[in-house]
């Protein structure tokens, strides 16, 4: 395949020329034709005053003349006569009117269409080099040199390629059409008003030629002021990015208003820059329009005396005033353009600049290849040397043999180097001197297709993207696309449009929608195959409790997986059964719509389902017209009003004394301290009027307070058998009454049927936990393993948990789970070498080690490198490196170096190992 991201030229128009001339030209030819009917556009106006209005076509006594006539000549230096190549139509003096008038009206319509066409031309050729261009830009940054990452900030890079380039796709459309097209018309229109009279035509150019000359030296000082304002908006985004990663430590440090302080003299520094920019620019614009306004004065003044002397006829004047009104507009544009132009290379420069590091790969490193075989033997380091940008010195004269099966410990003291070796034999960064071969391979010159395929990498800080477990497992197998998607119909034609523009803007003819999962990678011939293996990968890095938890909490849609939800419901039978048994009876009440759930909310009774979005919202329910119209329906307002009242009452009673935060807020759910004062102030107004003639909104109210109270947890004995009855009545009516277009979303509890709105575990378990019950929920969690073991149904938990999200940059799940899934990462794919720079530090050192030793059995013949600062892990493997000041001081068996007297045993661990 081609070779994407080659270099990029550094002039802004030669690189708008290389890339786009076939378009460029085309739409250059619609521009010269558009001259012709821009001429006579121009002419005809003076026609129909001359000619028509005034006569002159019918004096000598016609009273017909020739409309469209074409004739040529005469050319007297070329000796060529008058010929009249089309005699026209005779006409009478008003229908000749009409028939010029109608002619101007089709060449405005023309001009104007052809106007049209060439904006929307130009349009789509700028936003397509303004796609190519945030291509190249972003396939730069995939192969920026690793260390270049820690002098750039993310946010300036992203606003960069999205909005710093924005204004450059307005004008590559610009770049060759406007000046030839604004230039062709003011051109044309100047050439018409000296062929009516040169005096006008000297005028015309002087006034012209001011502006063209004085209001590009004016702007100068405005384009150094736009670089500015974007060289200082770009640092004021780097900065606010700062602060957000930074957030913990500016409240940790009370530092807020330093920073506050830092913004405002960055906001200051803006406001001055584009202050005086406007200033400058407005003061131009008057200049420019002044300018344009003093030639109309001088057609007026000279036209006028030539006219009313008789020099110079009225339909002359009035076509070159009429063309003239046409010249200030292309004139003004075309001075735009040339500042929009110096702008836009400043622009361009600045972008180039910053995306292009030194230490770039090269773009056929990151080639897609479908050969990819891995290269036979071990790795071999031969005096490697790693120097930081300012000297600072990594790794020197660095020496190590590394076998294809060897599992080898390379440990040190901070500052050692072993960290920096990591990266260079995952080739993450390319030493500074010295040779790295992977047997008969110099590991410079190998592909990522390679190198990112057979090396697995995991350093101590792992991101995740913010997707799935399962997303971020697969991400490292999406290598190339395996296998093309499969298009129909209007899908088909779609796609392959979408390809034909992706290679008119120079972007890769991938598609997305392509199967890009090597599934042979990890050996494996399906997804489903692929989800047991990363299932079986799981308990290797202690992972699967925490998946399975997710998966529990996790939702899947019956829809899609049928026989899963059917399984499920299985073990929802089983827990039924098992509650039954009178040790468990007492310990979840299940959901039956012929009952009152207690340990319910009376919201949660009254919907008997789960809600799906905002429309039955248990926090927003009290303004919702359907299930108020139950309420009503079925004479429930009054009792719950009333109940409403006792409980404000009891709440006010018993809180009024207390300080916010006390336990009893937390046990009655009702009301905040905060609100506390709002509900004494209802009591008072309900108390006045009485609860019938309440205002509506306070019966509301009342009504709503009842809610969130669960009779087995609050104990006031306020829901008795006859309410009971009218809440159940409620319940069914709620769910026979409901109008269709609601039913989407609420997930009525039914026995039979799966809830796709609930969570695995509420599907299982079809009920509430009753209250007071000591250690109801580790019973209970206990009662569900057994049941989800017993019907072999683990498999399928752990594949809903693969299904959560991990939230931005993985922060919903911890450190150590994050480390783990990247472990999963690493091995999923069946690397021949697993490099782990650290990436074991964030576990407990037990889990470590246990984790470890299951990784030595997934590697088994295959490479494993370990980089730790915990070198007592250097008693699992069997080889060990030592490293000081950036040298590899020591490295052989284990059983060897673990003796007094080594560089291992200075580490103060030696002795500890031989023993162990």
């Amino acid at each position: 395949m081609p070779v994407w991201g080659a270099g990029m030229e550094h002039n802004l128009f030669r690189y708008i020329w290389r890339n786009s001339w076939r378009d460029q030209s085309a739409i250059l030819v619609v521009v010269a034709i558009s001259y012709v009917f821009y001429f006579v556009s121009l002419d005809l106006p003076k026609q129909i005053v001359n000619r028509a209005i005034q006569g002159e076509a019918f004096e000598g006594g016609r009273t017909t003349a020739p409309f469209l006539e074409f004739s040529i000549g005469p050319i007297d230096w070329l000796g060529l006569p008058h010929v009249t190549l089309f005699e026209g139509f005779q006409l009478e003096q008003i229908p000749y009117l009409v028939a010029l008038c109608f002619s101007f009206l089709f060449f405005v319509v023309i001009n104007g269409w052809m106007k049209q066409l060439v904006n929307t031309e130009k349009g789509r050729l700028g936003e397509r080099m303004l796609r190519r261009l945030r291509y190249q830009l972003y396939d730069r940054v995939l192969r920026f040199p690793i260390s270049h990452f820690r002098k750039v900030k993310q946010a300036e890079v992203a606003t960069m390629i999205k909005d710093e380039v924005e204004p450059l796709g307005g004008f590559i459309g610009d770049a060759y059409v406007t000046p030839a097209f604004l230039g062709g018309q003011a051109l044309t229109a100047l050439f018409f008003i000296i062929l009516q009279d040169w005096r006008l035509g000297i005028v015309s150019v002087v006034v012209l030629a001011i502006q063209i000359i004085l209001i590009p030296l004016l702007r100068r000082r405005i384009l150094e002021l736009g670089r500015q304002r974007q060289l200082t908006a770009r640092q004021l985004a780097g900065r606010i990015a700062e602060n957000v990663d930074g957030t913990i430590e500016i409240h940790a440090n009370d530092t807020s208003n330093y920073e506050r302080a830092d913004i405002v003299n960055r906001l200051e520094k803006i406001f001055l820059i584009r202050f005086e920019l406007y200033q400058r620019k407005f003061f131009v614009k008057y200049l420019n329009n002044m300018l344009s306004q003093v030639t109309p004065f001088l057609f007026y003044l000279i036209g006028g005396y030539l006219a009313l002397t008789g020099r110079f006829d009225v339909g002359s004047l009035i076509a070159v005033i009429g063309a003239y009104k046409d010249l200030p507009s292309p004139i003004k544009e075309l001075i735009d353009w040339q500042q929009q132009g110096q702008d836009a290379q400043i622009k361009y420069e600045q972008v180039i600049e910053q995306f292009t590091p030194e230490g770039m790969l090269a773009p056929e490193l990151q080639a897609t290849s479908d050969d990819a075989s891995a290269p036979d033997g071990g790795l071999s380091a031969q005096a490697l040397a790693y120097y930081e940008e300012g000297g600072a010195r990594m790794l020197e004269n660095a020496g190590l043999e590394i076998g294809a099966s060897d599992h080898l410990a390379i440990v040190g003291f901070n500052g050692s180097g072993k960290e920096t070796l990591g990266m260079l034999l995952a080739r993450l960064v390319a030493p500074t001197a010295g040779t790295l071969r992977w047997g008969d391979a110099d590991m410079a010159t190998l592909p990522e297709a390679i190198t990112g395929r057979h090396i697995s990498y995991v350093g101590d800080e792992t991101y995740l993207f913010p997707q799935t477990i399962l997303e971020n497992v697969v991400y490292g197998l999406k290598h190339r696309p395996i296998a093309a998607a499969q298009y129909e119909g209007r899908a088909l034609m779609h796609f392959q449009r979408r390809i034909a523009e992706a290679k008119r803007t120079g972007n890769p003819q991938f598609d997305i929608h392509a199967e890009w999962i090597d599934f042979g990678s990890a050996g494996v011939e399906d997804l489903s195959g692929l989800k047991r293996r990363i299932i079986e990968l799981l308990p290797a890095v202690e992972l699967e409790d925490d998946v399975y938890q997710f998966g529990l909490r996790g939702r899947i849609d019956p829809e899609d997986e049928p026989a899963v939800a059917e399984r499920f419901l299985e073990a929802r039978a089983t827990i039924h059964r098992r509650l039954q048994e009178p040790d468990l009876a007492h310990l979840v009440e299940q959901f039956d719509p012929m009952r009152y759930n207690r340990n319910m909310t009376v919201a949660e009774n009254l919907l008997f389902g789960t809600p799906r979005g905002a429309v039955f919202d248990f926090a927003t329910l009290r303004d919702n017209k359907q299930l108020g119209k139950v309420i009503e329906a079925e004479g429930l307002k009054p009792a719950l009003m009333a109940m409403g009242e006792q409980i404000a009452t009891t709440m006010v009673e018993l809180f009024a004394d207390l300080p916010p935060g006390h336990p009893f807020f937390d046990q009655f759910s009702f009301v905040s301290a905060d609100d506390l004062p709002l509900v004494q102030q209802l009591l008072a107004r309900v108390q006045r009027s009485g609860l019938e003639k309440a205002a509506p909104a306070d019966q509301q109210r009342l009504i709503a307070i009842t809610f969130p109270y669960i009779e087995a947890r609050h104990r006031l004995g306020l829901i008795d058998a006859e309410l009971e009855a009218k809440l159940l009545a409620a319940r069914r009516r709620f769910a026979e009454t409901l109008p269709e277009e609601f039913r989407d979303y609420i997930e009525f509890y039914d026995p039979q049927r799966y809830n796709a709105a609930a969570i695995v575990q509420d599907n299982m378990l079809f009920g509430r936990l009753i209250y007071g019950q000591a250690q109801a929920a580790q019973r209970i969690y206990r009662l569900l393993f057994e049941v989800v073991s017993q019907l072999g149904l683990k498999a399928e938990v752990l594949a809903v948990g693969l299904d959560h999200g991990v939230g931005t940059g993985g922060r919903r799940l911890t450190q150590p789970q994050r480390q783990k899934v990247a472990l999963v990462r690493a091995l999923v794919r069946r690397p021949r070498i697993l490099i782990l720079n650290n990436a074991l530090a964030p576990l407990e050192a037990a889990v470590q080690t246990r984790i470890l030793k299951a990784l030595r059995n997934e590697m088994k013949d295959r490479c494993l490198i370990l980089i730790a600062d915990n070198a007592a892990l250097c008693s699992v493997v069997e080889r060990v490196a030592v490293m000081r000041d950036g040298r590899v001081v020591e490295q052989g068996p284990l059983d060897r170096l673990a003796r007094p007297g080594t560089a291992l045993s200075d580490l103060g661990i030696g002795m500890q190992m031989a023993a162990s």
